[in-house]
């Protein structure tokens, strides 16, 4: 170990890199009739305690229904300025590692190349890390905010944010709904993948560790993270992975049945959305079999070109002008209202900041792990300045542009249509009720429904190799049979806290998981800035 990437800028050794592979050596264990090769600790517990978790769930099913909602409730209410303030550091670190000269450094060493094309790459980032949601809120929570500020206006402890001016105001409430959307979809969920995504890269490709989540810690804590302190952090990222996606495919299962249901009749059932689940995790595993170039890959480049195209659609049929128009206009409305969207502290909106932020910042972040392992893995051979530039900004702009195209287009149809179907219809019909407003809207309307089913096996193989590579130790070609555990369980866990207790019981565990696992990140935060520090560029 003495090439360029185990020095300092001064040419001295690099203490990070020294001596890792005697702890390293400890925490990988092959085991078992069938050569599994996995992380004894963290398999064992993080395996037992959620198998565990389904059986008393299931077991339990009317009784635990109310306990997760308050759950959920305690942790949004008491830890919202937590949530908020830890996402607003993030967001200044990727700005600031942008415009630093540590954006020079290479992941992967100075003499490392892409393994994707720029293609490849944007279409497994946004499959894997936000399909599903952009699907199921990219109408919904523009919709529901719009309604709540031109019907509340803003300023009382129920408002649904801290803004006000709105009430009765349809061009207002319309800036004031699309600004605290983006908010929630562009700069602060992606600055979250970024982080983990980073620190990963730069601990596993630059410093020769291994690709799991106890080596962004070891400037901290040394060879300690080959015990039990990092035995307790891979059992953390686990547990955030599983139930963040297992709210995630909660969502997409609402959604792809209220579709179904909207275009075929399949009854809106616990048993249609079981059925759905175990379905589409079927598929999953066929993905996972074929591995991550032949599968998740593949699958995201299809998806891709499936959600471009439903995109243009919507931009070229609907409110052309207004779409065009408005997406300057919304990310202006965007930055003048960051301030107070962002301000964690004295605000009187628990309706937005509790309900919807906090929620959203501790969803996001128990996804990190999952998207933040998946984002390295493909992201060899990129500089910090790029890395940080492709997946925060240029994400961002086109979030910006989704709930543009799809959130104003059903304002609009409020607003000029006076059609109010789409305003009164469930969370997980919006959708589908404003593409019936647009011509050809069985057929995108089924397109819709097949982005969703797409988006969920993405999400799910996705998870299961990320889930995988964690229990193994970090080795990313670990046995099949491990592979196909954690995508059945992923499965399971999902279908579980829906009969359990619906999305309030997938919600609050993905805020439950997303707690602990903020402080990890912060500390994250100053290895990451430690790590590159000592890397030459």
């Amino acid at each position: 170990m003495s090439d360029a990437s185990d020095l300092t800028p001064d040419g001295e050794a690099n203490p990070i890199d020294t001596d890792y592979e005697i702890g390293q050596d400890n925490i990988t264990t092959s085991f078992g009739p069938f050569g599994l090769d996995i992380h004894n600790p963290v398999f064992l517990v993080s395996g037992l305690v959620i198998v565990a978790f389904v059986v008393l769930t299931l077991a339990f099913q009317n009784d635990v229904g109310p306990m997760f909602n308050d759950l959920r409730v305690w942790l949004t209410s008491s830890l919202d300025w937590f949530f908020i303030g830890s996402a607003n550091i993030f967001v200044v670190l990727c700005l600031f590692l942008i415009v630093s000269p540590l954006g020079k450094v290479r992941l992967g060493g100075k003499d490392a190349t892409p393994d994707y094309s720029y293609s490849g790459w944007f279409a497994m980032l946004f499959a894997a890390g936000m399909g599903i949601g952009l699907m199921f809120f990219g109408v919904s929570e523009p919709i529901s905010h719009f309604s709540s500020s031109i019907a509340e206006g803003a300023g009382s402890p129920d408002s649904w944010a801290p803004l006000s001016g709105a009430a009765g105001d349809a061009e207002a409430a319309r800036r004031l709904g699309m600004a605290a959307t983006i908010f929630h979809w562009a700069l602060h969920p992606w600055a979250i993948y970024a982080i983990v995504a980073l620190s990963l890269a730069l601990f596993s490709y630059n410093k020769g560790l291994p690709l799991t989540m106890r080596s962004v810690l070891y400037p901290i804590f040394g060879e300690k993270v080959w015990g039990w302190p990092g035995h307790i952090i891979d059992t953390l990222a686990v547990f955030a992975t599983l139930f963040g996606l297992a709210t995630s495919l909660g969502f997409g299962a609402e959604q792809a049945n209220a579709g179904l249901n909207h275009l075929f009749g399949l009854p809106v059932s616990d048993g249609s959305k079981v059925f759905l689940i175990s379905a589409i995790t079927g598929i999953a595993l066929v993905s996972v079999v074929a591995g991550m170039d032949a599968g998740v890959k593949r699958l995201s480049e299809i998806n891709m070109v499936l959600a471009f195209l439903l995109l243009v659609f919507v931009i070229f049929v609907g409110p052309t002008v207004a779409i065009a128009t408005g997406f300057l206009h919304n990310l202006v409305a965007y930055v003048e209202y960051l301030p107070a969207l962002s301000n964690p502290v004295g605000r009187s909106d628990a309706n937005f900041s509790q309900g919807w932020t906090a929620f959203y910042w501790a969803w996001w972040i128990s996804w990190s792990p999952f998207v933040g392992m998946f984002i390295a893995r493909v992201s060899r051979g990129r500089t910090v300045r790029e890395f940080i530039v492709c997946v925060l900004l240029i994400p961002s702009v086109v979030c910006v542009l989704w709930m543009t195209a799809f959130g104003g287009t059903a304002i609009s149809q409020i607003v000029n249509d006076g059609y109010s179907a789409v305003a009164e219809a469930d969370l997980e019909l919006k959708l589908f009720l404003m593409l019936e407003a647009l011509p050809l809207a069985a057929i995108t309307s089924f397109i819709g429904i097949v982005l969703v089913v797409v988006f969920f096996v993405t999400s799910s193989d996705s998870g299961s190799l990320v889930i995988d590579t964690i229990t193994a130790g970090g080795k990313v070609d670990a046995p099949l049979p491990q592979r196909v555990f954690w995508c059945v369980f992923e499965g399971l866990v999902a279908i579980a806290l829906l009969l359990g207790g619906g999305l309030g019981a997938l919600q609050a565990m993905a805020v439950s998981t997303g707690f602990p696992f903020t402080i990890v990140l912060l500390l994250g935060c100053y290895a990451i800035v430690k790590g590159l520090a000592s890397e030459p560029r």
